[in-house]
């Protein structure tokens, strides 16, 4: 038998607030393909911005085994940063940003988990890149840093020698996907039975989303035309009848919606109406025919086209994995 490969160093930099998962979850996909591998494929190091305990945002502490910009001599071959909930908001230390753009660009592959993109946009590395962050913040990474294509949908995203992932356990998916380009297919899922996870996730993360009802914008008369349409579901809300009980132009009507809204009429309507057969699918038992009828929908088929368009998946793969469970009641003696 042959000399096994020297192992690849893994590091995952974790700053204050870190969220923890983040952390472990990618590590532990790592540690368990160096034990269905049979030997150590991987060498894993948490890195911290100084030395001490770094405090989660759980409270949790966590202790670094190295400090970036110090403590590392030894090639990285796989360079990750875990994201903050905060990471949108706080800036990150410079030295850090300094260290990680210095250093991304001798490593074999680097990312981020979550919202950790934050920190390697700060450092110019996702520049004319497409990546994914957690929903949540997808919309604030691509409007801070306009020369990112950010995917809000995305599980996990390979562009060059970049990886992201989207939130939280989605770093598990990234670091599975990882361990599939080194140790090839079999390992990777020995590795997801083992820790019972999904080889391949179904669907994006646009069907975890809870953004909730959308709150009415514009000036006075559009926020109650936008009530009632969401009071009204099952009407017909064409630009040119909500042009009319506006009382105006259709042309006109749409330019203004646009404008104050953000979005079209027919987008906004058709959100709407997502949300609400989200709801029904998810607390009730009607059929998809009964559900697109109350929502507006002409018929199941267009629910199943719109709910694929901004959910991800079909309305019956959605009621699969997000029903309310009924209790069962307990049997009389």
């Amino acid at each position: 038998m042959g000399a096994k490969p020297k192992p690849r160093t893994v590091v995952i930099v974790a700053l204050p607030g870190v969220q923890l998962l983040d952390v472990a979850g990618p590590l532990d996909v790592f540690a368990e393909a160096n034990v269905q591998a049979g030997y150590p494929a991987y060498a894993l190091f948490v890195a911290g911005a100084e030395p001490g305990p770094i405090r989660s945002s759980s409270g949790i502490r966590l202790m670094p085994d190295r400090i970036v910009d110090r403590d590392f001599q030894e090639p990285i071959d796989t360079l990750l940063v875990a994201g903050c909930p905060n990471a949108a908001e706080v800036p990150a230390d410079g030295s850090v940003i300094d260290w990680l753009r210095r250093r991304a660009s001798r490593t074999r592959r680097f990312g981020s988990v979550c919202s950790g993109a934050f920190f390697l946009a700060a450092a110019g590395l996702l520049d004319g890149r497409r990546v994914t962050t957690h929903w949540a913040v997808a919309d604030m990474l691509a409007s801070k840093f306009p020369s990112v294509t950010v995917d809000k949908d995305a599980i996990y995203i390979t562009d060059g020698k970049l990886r992201t992932a989207a939130g939280v356990t989605a770093g598990l998916d990234l670091a599975l996907a990882l361990v599939e380009e080194d140790l090839g297919r079999d390992t990777a899922m020995k590795v997801a039975s083992q820790l019972v996870m999904f080889f391949k996730r179904p669907g994006g993360q646009m069907q975890f989303t809870r953004k909730g009802e959308a709150v009415p914008a514009g000036r006075a008369a559009l926020q109650e035309l936008q009530r009632w349409v969401a009071a009204n579901l099952s009407l017909d809300h064409s630009v040119a009848s909500l042009a009319t009980r506006m009382e105006l132009s259709p042309r006109h009507f749409a330019r203004l919606f646009r404008a104050e809204v953000g979005v079209t009429p027919a987008t906004w309507v058709e959100e709407a109406r997502v949300n609400a057969a989200r709801r029904l699918l998810e607390f009730g038992n009607e059929a998809p025919k009964q559900v697109a009828l109350h929502c507006g929908f002409a018929d199941a088929d267009t629910l199943r086209r719109a709910f694929n368009r901004h959910v991800g998946v079909t309305p019956a793969e959605y009621r699969k994995r997000f029903a309310r469970i009924t209790e069962v009641p307990a049997r009389q003696h």
